[in-house]
């Protein structure tokens, strides 16, 4: 084990940021292994820094004045991954208008660096084995054998056991790469080091053009440290350099504005902060699922209403009149022309169609601002008095809004954005509800 100031030099030296056991321990392994000519298999997931260890390696060998080539072989086709790894003679192909080195030719002397190695074919893996163990290896289109003298450094985001169970990758291969292994984690099991990360990336941003930095509260803090990150560093740099654009006024993030760039950030994504499995997926639903699910919902339930306020009507029931009366927005299709000689007896004054709102188009009145927040549960057949609809409509939309300005801090810019409707809206809302000292 190396001790901690050559530790702390080489992380300078590569910026390698963080202070987690594991990327010490990581950094450790790397550092020992670099003064030997050893095949080093690199894991972690995409995202993690792989590509960093396998420079460190080559920087620190006696190799670093020769070449080092990294190469993605998931990106490049089947079909001409040979010719790219081992190089092709002249007329070997259609298109091969000349002899050309490969990437093996090229580094000897060097170290190659052949990331998402999962991805490699069969039939590349076999030529790759001969050159780990004979340094010896075929231009496509030749007899010729070759020497090279190169390291190889390996790595994968999969798990190569399982890929040799599938068929998918040689056994004998993956024990020759495997001669030292190293660990990269991710970014969710460095702790302090996605804080540490987050501020080197916006202090980076506001340096290069001249902003103010950002700064994160406490709760903002440990709600990034809560994170998965599936896309680990990279997605991380994304999310602090998105927040150095679009953030505005004091650039103090809180958590509710951190939990807002998350979303916006990656919104077909899991940004949810890790719960117990104790948690129920109703509880997981974020508002706006929530509200989505309700409305849905309703419509069936109002379409149960309606034939019951419709019998009620044909009764002559005076109560079912002012429902509808008081509801015609939502009770459209119950207009004089559906009803009865016996109903036409009332006095009732119908509005126009002009003016009925279908519930097919609520969610264009919910973008609008028009139509309710929120919307009852399933009433009860026997629930037909007006005044009872209108309070139950009128308390869960309250409820709604105030569960999401305490959610948002009070901050009624990210309560309306959470709520789906505009900001005109929910100030209108909260006048109505008396809710402007909260």
């Amino acid at each position: 084990m190396i001790n901690n100031s050559q530790i702390a030099s080489i992380k300078a030296r590569f910026g390698i940021i963080g202070n987690s056991p594991a990327l010490l321990q990581a950094i450790s392994v790397a550092e020992q292994v670099a003064a030997t000519d050893m095949t080093v298999m690199i894991t972690g997931e995409s995202g993690s820094g792989k590509e960093s260890f396998s420079k460190i390696i080559h920087q620190l060998s006696k190799r670093k004045h020769g070449q080092f080539i990294a190469v993605n072989c998931g990106a490049i086709p089947e079909g001409t991954i040979d010719s790219e790894l081992f190089g092709h003679e002249k007329g070997s192909f259609t298109g091969a208008l000349e002899s050309r080195k490969g990437y093996f030719e090229v580094t000897d002397g060097g170290t190659i660096f052949l990331d998402e190695i999962g991805e490699m074919p069969l039939g590349t893996q076999a030529r790759l084995l001969r050159v780990l163990e004979n340094g010896e290896f075929l231009r496509v289109g030749s007899s010729k054998v070759q020497k090279t003298n190169v390291r190889v450094v390996a790595a994968t985001n999969v798990n190569l056991l399982d890929a040799i169970e599938k068929g998918k990758f040689r056994e004998d291969l993956f024990y020759r790469l495997a001669s030292v292994p190293i660990y990269v984690p991710p970014l969710r099991e460095r702790g302090d080091d996605i804080e540490l990360l987050f501020r080197k990336f916006t202090t980076d941003f506001s340096e290069s053009h001249h902003v103010k930095p950002i700064t994160l509260t406490n709760e903002a803090k440990d709600l990034l440290k809560k994170q998965r990150f599936p896309g680990n560093i990279r997605q991380l740099k994304n999310l602090a350099e998105q927040i150095s654009v679009l953030e505005m006024g004091d650039r103090i993030v809180d958590d509710s504005t951190l939990t807002y760039y998350i979303e916006l950030n990656e919104p077909k994504l899991s940004t949810r902060i890790v719960k117990s499995d104790n948690y129920s997926n109703a509880e997981s639903l974020n508002e706006r699922e929530i509200l989505y699910k309700i409305l849905f919902d309703l419509k069936k339930d109002v379409t149960e209403l309606k034939k019951i306020l419709l019998k009620l009507i044909e009764s002559g029931n005076d109560k079912a009149y002012d429902i509808l009366n008081e509801n015609m927005a939502i009770f459209q299709d119950i207009a004089p022309s559906n009803l009865s000689e016996n109903a036409h007896k009332s006095n009732l004054a119908l509005p126009s169609s002009e003016n009925i709102i279908s519930i097919d188009d609520a969610d264009d009145e919910i973008n609008s601002g028009s139509f309710p927040i929120i919307l009852p549960e399933a009433f009860d057949e026997n629930q037909t008095k007006a005044e009872d609809v209108t309070l139950s409509l009128e308390k869960q939309e309250k409820e709604i809004i105030i569960k999401a300005l305490r959610k948002n801090k009070n901050k009624r810019k990210y309560a309306a954005q959470d709520l789906g409707i505009s900001e005109r809206t929910l100030y209108r809302k909260i006048k109505q509800y008396d809710l402007e000292d909260m």
